[in-house]
């Protein structure tokens, strides 16, 4: 499906899967809002070679219009821009860079988790042995130190301002327990404050030059990969703070697309579900 009127200065590119895990490759407008127009292109597959091809049935005098195009780190996505908007300032997404720095996060988390898991498991084996019940050790919350691995998941995605009184009261026993968990978790909140508050390019690059040595002075590798990421993309990132532009959108349109067709259940053709996609967003 290839749209070239709806071709305008600022476009998102993204994959979706949409049919029985069948990715395809997205290209929305964003002056239109996710509404009539939006839809650029929907190419099936994300292979760049099978992308560019389609997208280059878009006039040349239209591509070279485009201004800037949002992405995320994919190597396949930077090239189908590269090579069809050539004019185009390639930014990339804010949210997929913090999205790795959190993963770090929940890495070592989860490897905690299963160190605690093991240790209980010992535990219990060692009781029996003896011959006497097991009773692993409760924390002041309630949690056992398990649980408190477990259960502190989703307060490590969080700003410590949006806590509630129960996570505040985890996390203080998690970081006590954990400060590993407590630096990497401050390295993440760092960098989010970085995209919200630089307002250059130039403030952002000593920002992120200055977190980068405490992911070097941390040894957390988990954190140098994503330190690694970021240098290898950092020219598509800084882009982000020439309009602060994200792939907000592109994941918005990617969800309606995923409610229409959840809604298009009894619809087993792909090519009449398409058609009727088309209708509302082309």
């Amino acid at each position: 499906m290839l749209y070239s009127e709806n071709t305008g200065v600022h476009l998102s590119i993204d994959e979706t899967a949409l049919s029985n895990g069948e990715l395809y490759t997205i290209v929305t407008n964003k002056a239109t809002k996710g509404r009539k127009g939006s839809l650029v292109a929907m190419i099936k597959g994300t292979q760049a070679d099978t992308v560019i091809q389609v997208l280059k049935k878009i006039p040349k005098r239209c591509r070279d219009k485009v201004r800037e195009v949002t992405l995320d780190m994919a190597a396949n996505m930077n090239l189908i821009v590269k090579r069809c908007f050539v004019k185009a300032h390639r930014v990339i997404d804010r949210f997929h860079v913090q999205k790795l720095a959190y993963e770090a996060v929940q890495e070592i988390r989860i490897k905690y988790r299963w160190e605690a898991l093991d240790k209980e498991n010992e535990a219990i084996i060692a009781a029996k042995e003896a011959g006497i019940s097991f009773d692993p050790e409760v924390l002041e919350n309630g949690d056992t130190v398990k649980q408190l691995l477990a259960r502190s998941r989703y307060l490590l995605f969080k700003h410590y301002d949006k806590w509630t009184s129960t996570q505040l009261t985890r996390s203080r026993l998690l970081f006590a327990q954990y400060p590993v968990i407590k630096e990497a978790y401050d390295l993440s909140l760092n960098l989010g404050i970085i995209f919200r508050t630089c307002s250059s390019k130039e403030v952002a690059f000593k920002k992120l030059a200055l977190w980068y040595n405490k992911v070097e002075d941390c040894g957390i590798n988990s954190f140098k990969t994503v330190a690694r990421s970021i240098q290898t993309h950092y020219l598509g990132i800084l882009n982000f703070f020439n309009n602060r532009s994200t792939n907000a959108a592109a994941e918005s349109f990617n969800a309606k697309i995923k409610a229409f067709r959840s809604t298009s259940r009894g619809v087993r053709d792909i090519s009449f579900f398409l058609f009727r996609l088309s209708k509302l967003y082309a």
